[in-house]
């Protein structure tokens, strides 16, 4: 009986340890399972900061704007392509202070007044390079943790190197205008005088001062027109009446337009574009372009020497016409310039000429409209010839634009 009582109680140990150490395998495969998913999901979330990470340096490096961000040791941590472009140093420049990277005394004085101020806005920085001036405006912020320790620094670097650039074009341009309205002003207002001071009694006096007057009021009034037509072309209020326009034709009457300045200064004109060549142009406003040519072609070409119009198939869809003159030429260094307006090679010989000094401008502009081209080759001593490219024309009827 007791042996009985001993095996029983031996099997119901056996069953009892049999099933703690079942217990004890599920706890820990359940353990296991966890500490698995913990680590899974821990893998998850590192790759999932790896890749935001890498998606913010990629946009960061999409920027236009520079950006720079410093550690509390005022090392870069992050900068972009466009910071380095500014600065001509290779990226990546973590680990470098901002003095080492810039190489701008500015720049690392602008991170030392982080120290004393929150921030500082539109800053406005000069660098000087081989390309020439550009200007940058920075605006840079202190970083501080929740304590308010120093937590680094960010700076912001905004291009406005276009922006002072048509600033600067703007003044030129305004100080142009009212240099070239206060001249025939003065000489109008001075003709005018002379005849109220008597002069009026003189007939021959009063005949030369009415001469002036209406020469400048008319130099005054073509100036107007051409800042009218070139405000007109940039803001695209000028309507193209598009047809097609046989070259050969619009050239001759170009010369006959030009024929009586010539005859002043004794030049020959000579028209060879090729019968047949046509062009889908505005015919107006081609005869403005080919007239401003010619003009000038006539004014600062030689006396007594020869203006010559050509034309070709330039292929790929397109016309090309030319004014030849054998003058003197255009020096190397204005061959860039001579479409700005305003831009004048010789300006003394300009201004006696009483021309407006945009000309060429409205010639770029007015081809450029019609999405043709232009450019300028010359060499001293052997004249210029100004070329202008525009779409050819298969004779049909074209839409304006």
């Amino acid at each position: 009986m007791i042996a009985l009582a001993a095996l029983l109680l031996s099997g119901a140990l056996i069953a009892v340890s049999v099933s703690l150490v079942r217990e004890r395998r599920a706890r820990r495969e359940l353990e296991a399972g966890h500490a698995r998913e913990l680590a899974a999901q821990r893998e998850r979330r590192e790759a999932e900061l790896r890749s935001q990470a890498g998606r913010t340096v990629a946009l960061f490096d999409r920027m236009v704007e520079g950006i720079i961000v410093l550690g509390p040791d005022g090392r870069i941590r992050l900068s972009n392509r466009a910071a380095a472009a500014f600065f001509g140093f290779k990226p990546p420049a973590e680990g470098q202070t901002v003095l080492e990277a810039t190489r701008h005394h500015e720049v690392a004085a602008l991170v030392g007044r982080l120290a004393r101020e929150p921030d500082v806005l539109d800053h406005e920085l000069r660098l000087d390079g081989l390309g020439g001036a550009r200007f940058l405006q920075v605006n840079a912020l202190a970083l501080r943790s929740p304590e308010g320790a120093n937590d680094g620094a960010i700076l912001v670097f905004h291009d406005l190197t276009r922006l002072r650039q048509l600033e600067a074009l703007r003044q030129e341009f305004v100080a142009n205008v009212s240099h070239e309205l206060r001249t025939p002003l003065s000489l109008i207002k001075s003709a005018a005088e002379t005849l109220i001071d008597g002069g009026r009694e003189d007939p021959a006096i009063t005949v030369r001062f009415l001469e002036i007057i209406d020469k400048h009021a008319n130099r005054l009034t073509h100036l107007i027109d051409d800042l009218l037509l070139l405000a007109r072309i940039d803001s695209g209020r000028v309507e193209l009446n598009l047809r097609p326009v046989e070259l050969r034709t619009a050239a001759e009457d170009a010369l006959d337009d030009a024929a009586l300045i010539a005859r002043a200064r004794d030049v020959t004109l000579g028209n060879e574009v090729p019968a047949g060549l046509r062009a889908a142009a505005d015919p107006e406003r081609l005869r403005q372009v080919l007239a401003n040519l010619i003009d000038n072609a006539i004014k600062y070409g030689r006396t007594g020497g020869v203006v010559t119009l050509r034309g070709r198939d330039a292929g790929g869809g397109m016309v090309e016409i030319s004014v030849r003159d054998d003058g003197p030429g255009i020096p190397p260094d204005a061959l860039s310039r001579v479409f700005e307006r305003f831009y004048r090679v010789d300006k003394a010989r300009s201004r006696e000429q009483g021309g407006t000094g945009l000309g060429l401008a409205i010639v770029k502009n007015v081809v450029q409209a019609h999405g043709g081209d232009v450019r300028v080759e010359s060499s001293a001593g052997r004249g210029a010839e100004f070329f202008l490219t525009l779409p050819a024309s298969n004779g049909t009827k074209l839409t304006p634009v």
